[in-house]
């Protein structure tokens, strides 16, 4: 499974660089290829300044050797072997009016002492966060996430979209990051399911993604805004920073387990601002958009 994984996952950085490269227009993808000294390494692609994308990455990692001791903690086990693979993204659009997006596949295994499967499964997910609320996006980006997953399950969109809402979740600020799509973690073999099952659903999730992303990136790209507009996008980009290096699961578990730095924090924006005690001005297109973070809907 983890070879299978992983050929999924190279084959898929592929697809998705070109299909942004072409939505951008100008600037192609940078590759460093790494190396963990500790086991594995990855293939971290990186676009920057672009006509559309201001900084973004498609990354790929396979990393094994023994399980880190905050990671024993964290799983409740004594010393094991692992092997973690997987693909993040995160695109940061120059425009305002052009949502920024995020999105994860990996897959989790871990050893006994005689080198057995004794613990594996598969995580993953996309979500959307606009700088300005346009509801046709929203739904068109739910939509194709429903649809992905309504092929597999019709109770999984509606539990994975409650799990995004949850998990992307700023409580020191007590809004969402964005307007949500899926989250699923720990997709373990079970009655309904096996791993060649969740295998086929979480690849259709990542199939799936450059047709929940790209139409709304080639309707917003060249809408005209305003320097306040930005000023708006960065001071919004400050809490998507705030989240990632709180409370993501994906940074922690790469700080931990001594990952490539630059590769963790590829996802955080060029252009981000703090401003003391902001809040949108009263019905302002703004203000549409937090009310809606601090009330995450239903979408489709």
């Amino acid at each position: 499974m983890k070879d299978k994984f992983y050929a999924y996952i190279q084959k898929l950085q592929d697809q998705i660089c070109a299909g942004l490269e072409a939505v951008d227009g100008t600037t192609k993808f940078r590759e460093d290829l790494w190396k963990r000294p500790e086991g594995g390494g990855g293939r971290t692609r990186v676009i920057e300044n672009g006509n559309v994308f201001e900084k973004g990455g498609v990354n790929i990692s396979a990393v094994h050797g023994k399980l880190p001791e905050a990671m024993q903690k964290m799983f409740g086990v004594g010393e094991a072997d692992f092997f973690a693979c997987g693909l993040s993204l995160v695109l940061h659009p120059k425009n305002p009016m052009t949502p920024t997006v995020h999105a994860n596949w990996r897959y989790f295994e871990m050893y006994d002492e005689s080198g057995k499967v004794i613990e594996q499964w598969f995580g993953g997910g996309q979500d959307l966060t606009p700088y300005y609320l346009f509801e046709e996006d929203a739904k068109h980006f739910h939509q194709t996430c429903k649809t992905a997953c309504d092929k597999h399950n019709p109770e999984f969109y509606p539990k994975y979209k409650k799990q995004c809402d949850a998990y992307f979740w700023n409580a020191h600020r007590n809004e969402a990051r964005g307007i949500g799509g899926l989250f699923f973690d720990y997709c373990k073999a079970n009655e309904q399911m096996s791993m060649d099952d969740w295998y086929n659903f979480v690849t259709e999730v990542g199939n799936s993604f450059l047709e929940a992303y790209v139409p709304i990136v080639e309707t917003r790209k060249n809408l005209e805004y305003t320097p306040e507009n930005r000023t708006w996008q960065e001071i919004r980009r400050g809490r998507y920073v705030e989240f990632n290096l709180v409370h993501d699961k994906g940074t922690l578990f790469g700080l931990k387990t001594n990952g490539r730095i630059e590769s963790i924090l590829m996802s955080l924006p060029p252009h981000v601002q703090w401003v003391y005690d902001h809040h949108a001005e009263a019905g302002s297109e703004e203000e549409k958009l937090v009310n809606v973070l601090e009330n995450p809907i239903d979408w489709v």
